[in-house]
Order: structure tokens, then sequence, then C-alpha cells
């Protein structure tokens, strides 16, 4: 299995997931579809389906016009999102398959917006595994609380994400990570993860490269949001619970004007 980002927009990523066995490819959130095919050709794969994980604008938005460049085309997107030029709804635990060798299975990460999806793709034993979390879970940060409540996001990071394998590599829906891990510092200034990524990430953005894919284990490490279960950052915010925690979390960085 192979994994390119496709940059969209400002900040986006759309990513192209390839089956090197057949050649066949699915995209994620295809919000520009003449780069994301114009990448598809560049690499010699066709495009068999899309992955929508939410219906925002700028995930979903290139759904009808890539049904018109690649006919047939089937575009997946959570049964309680109305995603647009969906064909195929999904619902939590629903699996897929691409080519010969990748397997896909859906995951619901509500909160951000109702029918939120993630999904947890593997390849062949022994390759790293990898999960698309769209706005659900960002590098060091998560996404805006639109369509649901603190135990929903918690749920979706520290339930459900949070069980997968350690080496997962996480690719999310935007390239926020530099002011995700500054705000990090606020909430934990001696973590020396989060001081170290920081600096890494900040040199991989001067260089015009992604800070995508992390890990699920270095989340845990620096994301404040998947750390809501340590007393220490409880106890620094005033909190008494995980969940009250992550909100406190989100409050302070919705504010926040790093």
């Amino acid at each position: 299995m192979k994994i390119f980002h496709v940059p969209c927009l400002d900040d986006n990523y759309s990513y192209l997931i390839i089956d090197e066995s057949t050649g066949d490819a699915a995209v994620v959130d295809p919000v520009d579809p003449e780069k994301v095919i114009a990448s598809a050709e560049e690499h010699q794969v066709k495009i068999k389906f899309v992955l929508t994980t939410h219906h925002h604008w700028d995930h979903a938005g290139g759904n009808e016009k890539i049904k018109q460049l690649v006919p047939g085309i089937k575009v997946y997107g959570g049964s309680l999102d109305k995603v647009k030029g969906c064909t195929d709804a999904v619902d939590n635990g629903d699996k897929l398959s691409l080519g010969q060798d990748v397997n896909i299975c859906a995951l619901h990460t509500p909160c951000h917006t109702k029918g939120h999806i993630s999904y947890y793709v593997t390849g062949k034993v022994g390759e790293t595994p990898a999960v698309f979390t769209g706005d659900t879970l960002f590098v060091a940060g998560c996404g805006k609380f639109f369509e649901g409540t603190a135990e929903q996001m918690h749920q979706s990071l520290c339930v459900t994400l949070a069980a997968l394998p350690k080496p997962t590599q996480v690719y999310c829906g935007h390239e926020y990570t530099v002011k995700n891990l500054e705000f990090a510092l606020t909430v934990e200034p001696n973590n020396e993860k989060i001081q170290q990524k920081l600096s890494w990430a900040r040199q991989q953005r001067q260089a015009n490269l992604p800070t995508i894919p992390s890990t699920l284990e270095e989340e845990l490490e620096t994301n404040p949001f998947m750390r809501v279960d340590k007393p220490e950052i409880q106890e620094k915010l005033g909190c008494k619970s995980p969940i009250d925690t992550l909100r406190e979390i989100r409050n302070k960085k919705d504010q926040w004007k790093g």
C-alpha cells in the first residue's frame, strides 16, 4: 500500500491510497478533482472510489465533479452526514476493499459533524496501517465541535481512535500542525516531546514539506486533546474528569490568538 498527499486549497490535504498489486486507488476528500486525477495519472493508477470524511465543502465539494470526470466512480460518506455526491453511505464498522491487498474500515467519529467518518486502512501483512481522520483528529489538535459535544469528541479521540495500533499513521485533513503544537505548549509547557515536534514541524513547513503523517503514538504523547486523562493536565485546568478537561481545552483553543 502506498499513500500520497495531494495538497489542495490553502491548507487542505486530499490523499491517494494505492493498492500496488493492481494499481487500483482510492482518494480521500478530493476537493480539487483535477489535481487528484493528475496525481493518479502521474502514479499510473486507476481511481476506483472516493472516501469522504464529512460533508463540509472543503472535503466533499469536489465529489460531483469527480463523478463527471471518472464515470461510474463510487463515493462513500457517512450515513448521518449529508455528503454531496454520495453514492454509498457507510456506518461504523463497515468494511471496503481496494484492489487485492488493501482493506478499509469505516469508523464513526462524530462531533465536528454528526456523521464524520475516519477510515482505518490496512495493507499487506507487515505494512504499517493508516487512519484518515478528516477534521476529527489533527496533528496535535482536533476539529471544532460544530455538530457535537465534548462527550462525543472524547469518545471519537480517546476511545475509538486511541484503540488503534500505536504505529498507525495519522493522515488528517489540514496542515494546522505548527499552530496546534504552539497551543499544546500552553497546556504543557514542559512537555519535551511537544517542544521537539514543534521545532521539527517548523523546519518542515519552512522547506514547504508536510508535517503529516503523524502516528497514533506521537499523538498520545503530544496532543492535548488525547491527553485529557492525565491528572496533571486536569489539575492545571481545574477540571475533575477527562470530558470536562477536553471541553475546557477546546474552549481555550477557540479563544487562543496564537
